[in-house]
């Protein structure tokens, strides 16, 4: 597939999408959710790992408005659940890890498209926004199951009904993201996140991400059982005999995240 409004570069294991409409602040237009959609299914299959970060100072600033006649017409409910709902599902439903690398603003749709990663890694300079209740809209793109999930929910609610900006650092502290690093250091540090999951197991990497996001819809017991059903996989695989050997031999292990 073409992109005109992201990139898509492999590398080492590693699928590298990036939003690339820095002139609106890499808003989400409907030819940008599609090619997301597309590629982040493509970064599933062709690497070990997805990173999706912006071009430019923004991450993404969400929805693109454009001018007021269009943007006052909109069918949201159409928009959310036929394009939105693909984008963000392939991004949750990825079978290899997913980092959202946010190198500035993540506002409405664009932060919760980056919290919907499993790992987010912002620079300090970034800010994350629920900014719907200031054109008279509730959170969407997944921020209501996100929010309370990863912050709590009075921490959630305050998020939604005054839509301030929260900082990097302050979304680290409050658990919203994995962590907030210096700007000096930003794209170095994602970098090394991205190449340590895309030489690691794989396989395990999987499962971890359906056992952590079903945890939610089970009990205790469920939960356990289903440990144990995808730790009974993980021990079939060759990258956990490799680990056992590597680990009696006193060495790193090599996975070949099979």
């Amino acid at each position: 597939m073409h992109y005109d409004t992201i990139r898509y570069e492999l590398a080492e294991d590693v699928a590298l999408i990036t939003l690339a409409r820095p002139e609106v602040m890499n808003a989400l237009s409907a030819p940008m959710r599609a090619e997301l959609t597309h590629a982040i299914q493509a970064g599933g299959k062709d690497a070990r790992v997805v990173v999706l970060t912006g071009d430019g100072r923004s991450f993404c600033s969400g929805q693109d408005l454009g001018d007021r006649e269009s943007a006052a017409n909109i069918d949201l409910e159409r928009v959310l659940r036929d394009e939105y709902m693909p984008m963000l599902s392939a991004l949750v439903d990825c079978p290899r890890p997913t980092i959202a690398a946010v190198n500035g603003a993540a506002a409405g749709a664009g932060a919760n498209l980056a919290l919907a990663a499993d790992v987010v890694i912002a620079a300090e300079s970034a800010f994350f926004m629920q900014a719907f209740t200031r054109i008279g809209l509730m959170p969407d793109a997944g921020g209501t199951w996100m929010l309370p999930r990863q912050m709590g929910i009075a921490k959630a609610m305050g998020a939604a009904l005054f839509a301030d900006r929260i900082s990097a650092a302050q979304a680290e502290r409050w658990g919203m993201i994995w962590e907030a690093v210096p700007d000096a250091e930003f794209e170095a540090i994602w970098k090394a996140r991205a190449a340590h999951l895309a030489q690691g197991p794989s396989e395990a990497y999987a499962r971890i991400k359906r056992a952590i996001r079903g945890a939610f819809e089970k009990d205790f017991d469920g939960q356990l059982l289903l440990e144990a059903q995808l730790q009974g996989e993980c021990g079939m695989t060759r990258d956990f005999k490799e680990g056992v050997v590597a680990f009696h031999e006193k060495r790193p292990a090599k996975f070949e995240g099979r």
